[in-house]
């Protein structure tokens, strides 16, 4: 079983935050605790698994901050009796497993190593994809249309008769387009849609 070094606990309860603290320092795993995602920003680590009790919009904040420091750790949610419809959001915005609290240390430790390996295989994908759609959201809606009929292979002309603009509008589209995502050719432009997943 792989070894956990660090653990990242987000969690505005301050008595479930120390519960889950001693349980896991007791099993022998480093716990860091946070109250909030702008209190883990202003000491943002270097490795670890995140968990974070499921509050509305917490793990799309987290995400977005990972994508802001550019490092990508793995989300396991936690929350009292979740529902599956909660816990299938949680998966889609971006954890990697769910945690139904209260919990015992055994089953936490085991759960964690199980997300741990399972984080090597999708960490870094996720990273990419987390990135690439950060800087997709940079683009208005114009632009994002242009990385699109780019994307596809089409010309300049062809962009603009679809988008009924002119191939010169196209292009000064396609050149804040491609300033806004940091790309310097088209083809890295076209490497961040496929991971932002605008283009299949």
């Amino acid at each position: 079983m792989e070894r956990i070094s660090n653990l990242i606990l987000i969690d505005s309860d301050t008595r479930r935050r120390a519960t889950i603290s001693h349980a896991l320092s007791s099993a022998g795993i480093h716990v860091e605790p946070f109250e909030n995602i702008l209190e883990l920003a202003g000491a943002w680590p270097r490795s670890g698994v995140i968990l974070i009790h499921d509050q509305a919009g917490a793990i799309d904040d987290l995400i977005e901050n990972m994508a802001h420091y550019g490092e990508w750790f793995p989300i396991i949610a936690f929350s009292e009796d979740p529902g599956a419809q909660r816990i299938v959001q949680a998966v889609l915005d971006g954890a990697i497993d769910y945690i139904a609290w209260p919990i015992t240390a055994d089953e936490l430790t085991t759960t964690l190593s199980h997300a741990i390996e399972r984080a090597e295989n999708v960490g870094n994908a996720k990273l990419r994809e987390v990135m690439a759609r950060a800087r997709v959201d940079r683009l208005t809606r114009r632009e994002r249309e242009v990385l699109g009929g780019v994307a596809s292979g089409l010309s300049n002309r062809l962009i603009g008769e679809k988008l009924s603009i002119s191939p010169r509008t196209v292009e000064i589209h396609r050149a804040n387009m491609l300033n806004k995502l940091g790309a310097n050719h088209t083809s890295d432009a076209i490497r961040i849609a496929i991971e932002a997943a605008l283009v299949g």
